[in-house]
This record gives structure tokens, sequence and C-alpha cells, in this order.
């Protein structure tokens, strides 16, 4: 069976790839370009053949897809992100939810049957103000990821800008409010948060740090469990300042994968082997995290990755080569230029 898999990156395009594990080949299928800086990818929670994007500019943009049955990518609608340079969306229940990282502006949009599938002037915004230590990253809020929580009725919101997460919950005629946070020490930087059990784990992209907090409902406060670095050894400091932790993910345990681990990636390590994937275990009983392994994926600037397949069988991960990986196991391969995110259909 031949998997395919979108892309988006920091150039115009949107790529779609072709992955047959039997071969096994990964082959660049098709490319639709939409505009600048497509860097993020959503599926429509009902339509299979839609997809959603944002453009990362001073005006943001909603770029809506629809695929054939060969995932080739046509335009079939867009509209204002409502603020500047959208890093981030994602569907709940009815409407596309934005997080514009310049701007710090959450923007809730509804959706529309019909194209262009998005309802842009109906959109409600939440503007986050805050700022943190470092004066070049932190100058103001910048919302890096919007996340819902997979138990509770919330959308959590990593602000790098601020050192926080917000919580948002719906009220009674839809609207988002802040009913909360999670709060992180000065000049962290959260990026990404993941969920296991009632813990959130948050990555934390200026001090290539992992926290977790064990995460209660509304209005109930989290308590910090512990916090650990990235990587396995601490660079020199002509290093350190470029060495971002980039991407959290903790795959569903399955049949094949019965035991939970959690996968982080840094980027920009001088190391000929390419960047680190970092992966750890759950919090323990006394609430501190595992250090599993440290693995080289042969990568430069490993921003994004994704596991898919079955039992999620296959991590895809991009970023310029580097050399060889050690530790992981190569499939398959294929130039993209800058990819940046990435979506199996």
């Amino acid at each position: 069976m031949v998997h395919h898999i979108l892309v988006a990156s920091y150039t115009n395009e949107v790529s779609t790839l072709a992955f047959d594990p039997e071969v096994p080949s990964l082959t660049l299928s098709s490319a639709i370009s939409v505009g600048h800086h497509p860097s993020w990818i959503t599926p429509h929670p009902t339509d299979e053949s839609i997809v959603f994007t944002a453009l990362e500019q001073a005006d943001g943009r909603i770029i809506v897809l629809k695929l054939d049955d060969h995932a080739r990518a046509t335009q079939v609608g867009d509209g204002p992100s409502g603020g500047a340079d959208p890093c981030t969306l994602v569907v709940v229940d009815d409407q596309l939810l934005l997080g514009n990282y310049s701007s710090g502006v959450f923007n809730a949009v509804p959706l529309s049957p019909e194209p262009p599938h998005v309802a842009a002037a109906q959109s409600s915004v939440i503007t986050f103000t805050g700022t943190g230590p470092n004066a070049e990253r932190q100058e103001a809020s910048h919302p890096h990821q919007v996340i819902p929580h997979p138990t509770y009725k919330e959308v959590l919101v990593p602000d790098l800008g601020a050192d926080k997460t917000h919580r948002l919950v719906r009220d009674a005629d839809g609207k988002w409010l802040v009913q909360g946070a999670v709060s992180y020490k000065p000049g962290s930087g959260p990026r990404h948060v993941a969920f296991y059990d009632d813990v959130l784990y948050t990555l934390l992209e200026l001090s290539s740090e992992l926290s977790a907090h064990r995460l209660p409902p509304l209005p109930a406060e989290p308590t910090l469990l512990d916090t650990v670095s990235t990587m396995a050894q601490i660079p020199p400091p002509e290093f350190a300042k470029d060495m971002l932790a980039a991407e959290i993910l903790i795959p569903p345990p399955n049949a094949s994968l019965p035991d939970p681990y959690i996968y982080v990636s840094n980027r920009n390590d001088p190391s000929s082997e390419g960047d680190t994937i970092a992966i750890f275990s759950p919090v323990d009983a006394g609430g501190k995290i595992g250090y599993v392994a440290e693995v080289r994926s042969g990568l430069n600037h490993l921003r994004g990755m994704v596991f898919g397949g079955p039992d999620d069988r296959w991590l895809i991960a991009g970023g310029p080569s580097a050399g060889e990986s050690r530790g992981l196991k190569e499939v398959a391969a294929v130039h993209v230029d800058r990819p940046t995110g990435f979506l199996w259909l």
C-alpha cells in the first residue's frame, strides 16, 4: 500500500510525497504553489479531501486545498488569518483555530460546507499579551501551537513569548475565553505540548528542556512535576544559543508498540551525524521523567517530524541532510526544500 504525506515548508509550496514501504521508496509525486511559507497543515474533521494551511507573512492568510485520489492538491479557498505569521492551525468541532505568531493573536474561524470552506467574516479573536527576559525572542506574545486537550473540553496555546501555555474554553455562546494558564521559568519559551494520561509535557524551545505538569481539569491549577534537558550532553556555549528544541511527539501505545515514549527533536547540532532525537519515558510514580536514549537523525535543522502508517510504524522527519544517522534505520528519503511539517493522509 502506498501512503501519501503532505509536506509544509518555508518555501511557497505544499508538496505531496508517496511512500511505498514494500519497495521501500519515498517520491515527490506533486506540489502546489500557494504563497509565502505554508508552514503547517491540518485536516478537515469530516471531509478527507480538504486540508488547511496558512501563510506565514505579515498579512497572514488561510489557504484551503482539495485533494484528489492521488493527493494532488488544488486551491479551493482562502481568507485572512486574523494576524501576522500564522504558524499553527487545527480544527476543533466546527471551527478552524489559528495562532498568529508575530501579532500574538488567536483566531477562531467558523467552517462552511461550501468553498471557500471558511467563514472568515465571522471570526473571533483573542490578543495575548506578555513578554519574557529574552529580548530577541520574547519582546511580545508569540503563540506557537494551538492544540485541543484529548479529554477536557479546552484548547491549549503554548506562548513562547510569554513563558506560559494559555488554557481556553468555549462559553455557552461558543466564544473562546482564557480561563487559566500553565507557567514556566522565565526565558524557557514553550513551543509545543503533548499529553499522556493526566500529564502535560511541554517542549521549551529557548532552554531546550522538557517539562511535565500534572494538569487537572479547570479551575484546578497545574502542578510542576519535573524538568529535564532535551540533550544528553550540554553543548559548548558557542553552539548552545543556536541549538533549539523543535518538536515533541507522544504516539498512543498500540499492539505493535505497547510502551509509551516521548520523542523530542533538537535543531542545529554541529555534529556531522546531524541533529538528535531524544527519547524519554513518561513520569514515574515519583513524578520523574525517564531518559531512554538519544539518536542521531542525519539531518540538520530538524524542525518537523510525525509518526504515521499502521500502528505509527514510521517516522517522517525533515531537514537538510547532514550525514549518516546513528540509532535510526533510514527506510527511504527524498529531497524537499525547507520542510517544516507533515501530514499523513
